[in-house]
């Protein structure tokens, strides 16, 4: 992973976590009436918008992390069948196995983060 990729994705990061933590108003002990909806108005985002901005972005995050792993992953079995082309079969069975698996675990994730939009 190179610095400017590392540094991107740790702002994004702080980014959500600023957004997670900004829309949520700090508890209070008020009674009903105009006091409280008064403080559910001050806050930055309500908590379904939060929540519903969270798993988009993680969603995102998710299909990002897993085509560069997929496209790593095609990128060294090319070079690697490259340099040796009697182990093609070898080769392109780990790559397939590998790629379904991090596939897999991809669409979990996603699924995870829609629930929480849902």
């Amino acid at each position: 992973m190179s610095k400017r990729t590392a540094k991107i994705a740790l702002l994004l990061i702080f980014v959500g976590m600023v957004t997670m933590f900004a829309s949520v108003a700090p508890a209070q002990a008020q009674e009903g009436g105009a006091a409280a909806s008064a403080a559910e108005g001050g806050s930055l985002l309500s908590t379904a918008g939060a929540s519903k901005l969270g798993g988009a972005i993680g969603a995102g995050l998710v299909i990002m992390g897993g085509a560069a792993g997929i496209s790593r992953i095609g990128a060294s079995a090319v070079e690697s069948i490259a340099r040796q082309p009697e182990a093609n079969g070898q080769i392109s069975t780990a790559m397939i196995i590998t790629s379904a698996l991090i596939e897999g675990v991809t669409l979990f994730a996603v699924i995870i983060c829609l629930l929480a939009v849902l």
